[in-house]
């Protein structure tokens, strides 16, 4: 396997910071989105990406209900 370069960026408002990296896995591509403030990383493949462009945008204001991340 040859060495990738590193394909991260840091993108930051005053409500959140995110890092945003292409990541390679032995079952392809992925994206991963990282919140370090909160732990939470979450690995998205190209389907699960596309599929983002197909919600309204409703969608991710729900997701703002618990905006701290899912309740334990």
């Amino acid at each position: 396997m040859t060495s990738q370069p590193n394909l991260k960026t840091t993108i930051a408002n005053e409500f959140a910071t995110v890092t945003v990296e292409k990541v390679y896995t032995r079952n392809g591509e992925r994206l991963e989105i990282a919140s370090a403030r909160l732990g939470y990383r979450i690995q998205l493949d190209p389907l699960e990406l596309e599929s983002l462009s197909w919600q309204p945008k409703d969608t991710f204001s729900q997701f703002l209900y618990y905006p701290y991340g899912p309740r334990s």
